[in-house]
C-alpha cells in the first residue's frame, strides 16, 4: 500500500528539497529549502546545508559564530503562517476548528470558495487524504496560482484529491453529493442556493467571516433559506502560558480575533426546520434591522 501523499516529506532523516525550520536561541524560526553545496547565512554566520542533509530531524547545527540552532521540519501550522501570500491566510486556530466542527473526515467529498494563499486547502488536504475529494473556488486567478504553489510545495506536488477553478462558486459550482462545503468570502450568503443544491442531507456548511455585520448576515440568511438547522456562530481566541519554576502566569500577548465561523448541517429535501424556542431581545428585528426577510420583532421569531 503505498503512502498517502505527502507523507514521506514527514518523516526520516532530512532530504535535498526538504523544508527545515530553524529555532534560535531566542525561538526565532527561520525557514528554507535544503539545497546540496549551499550555505543558510544569518547575522550570526552561517553553514552549510550538506551538515543537515541526511542527519535525523531533530538536530543541532551551529554557524560560524558558534550560535545553535534547532533544525526541525515545518509543522503546517508554521508552514501557513511562512508561506508566501496573496490573500490573507486561514489561521491555523481556526483551521482547527474548521476541521473539528465541520467534521472533515478521510474520504470526504468537500467544496471550498476562497483559496487565497492556499492555508485552508492544505488543512483540508491532509484530513481528507488521497481518497477523498477537494474542489476549491478562487475568483482571481493570481490567488489561485500562489495557492497552488503553496499547496504544491507542502506536499512536494499536485495532491490527487484536489482540484483548482478559477471563478465564483455560485456561477460555477457542478458538484453534487457533497458532504461539507466551506466558504472563506465576503458575502458567503451569496451562495447559499448554491451550496443548497450541492450538500447531502445532513452534510455540513462552515462559514468564515471577519466582521459582526458579515456574521448577522450569514446567520439570518442561514435561517431564512429554510433548509439548514439553527446555524451556530462562534470564534476562537488562544492564550499562551508563560512557566518558569514558580513563575506561572499568562502571557501579555496572545492570538485574539481573527475570524467568525458559523456551522450549520442541510435537512432532507421538504423538511423545515423546527421552531426556535427562544425569544429574541427587545429591538434585536427592529425598524433598523436591515437583514434578509426585513422581519421585525413582531415578525413571529421566538
Amino acid at each position: 500500500m503505498s503512502e498517502p501523499t505527502g507523507a514521506a516529506r514527514r518523516r526520516g532523516p532530512f532530504k535535498v528539497g526538504d523544508q527545515v525550520q530553524l529555532t534560535d536561541p531566542k525561538g526565532r524560526h527561520y525557514t528554507f529549502t535544503l539545497e546540496a553545496g549551499k550555505n543558510f547565512h544569518t547575522h550570526k554566520g552561517s553553514f552549510p546545508h550538506d551538515e543537515l542533509i541526511g542527519a535525523p530531524e531533530g538536530s543541532v547545527v551551529r554557524t560560524t559564530g558558534n550560535v545553535a540552532y534547532l533544525a526541525l521540519r515545518p509543522l503546517l501550522p508554521d508552514y501557513v503562517l511562512s508561506m508566501p501570500r496573496g490573500a490573507a491566510v486561514v489561521y491555523p486556530k481556526d483551521a482547527g476548528q474548521i476541521l473539528a466542527f465541520a467534521d472533515i473526515f478521510p474520504g470526504a467529498r468537500v467544496v471550498e470558495a476562497g483559496v487565497g494563499s492556499g492555508s485552508l486547502s492544505s488543512f483540508l488536504l491532509r484530513a481528507i487524504g488521497d481518497q477523498g475529494m477537494l474542489h476549491s473556488y478562487e475568483r482571481r486567478a493570481d490567488f489561485a496560482e500562489i495557492a497552488k504553489d503553496n499547496v504544491e510545495r507542502y506536499f512536494g506536488g499536485p495532491h490527487p484529491a484536489w482540484q483548482l477553478t478559477v471563478g465564483d462558486l455560485q456561477d460555477n459550482l457542478s458538484d453534487t453529493d457533497v458532504d461539507r462545503v466551506v466558504l472563506d468570502m465576503l458575502a458567503p450568503w451569496e451562495c447559499l442556493e448554491a451550496v443548497k443544491k450541492a450538500l447531502v442531507p445532513g452534510g455540513i456548511l462552515c462559514c468564515y467571516v471577519a466582521t459582526t455585520t458579515q456574521l448577522s448576515k450569514t446567520v439570518e440568511s442561514i435561517r431564512e433559506i429554510g433548509c439548514f438547522a439553527e446555524p451556530q456562530p462562534w470564534e476562537s481566541m488562544i492564550r499562551n502560558w508563560h512557566v518558569e519554576g514558580l513563575a506561572v502566569r499568562p502571557d501579555h500577548r496572545m492570538i485574539g480575533h481573527t475570524g467568525f465561523l458559523v456551522t450549520a448541517r442541510r435537512l432532507a429535501d421538504g423538511v423545515e426546520p423546527p421552531l426556535r424556542r427562544r425569544r429574541p431581545a427587545k429591538g434585536a428585528y427592529g425598524e433598523d434591522y436591515e437583514g434578509p426577510g426585513g422581519q421585525t420583532a413582531d415578525s413571529g421569531r421566538g
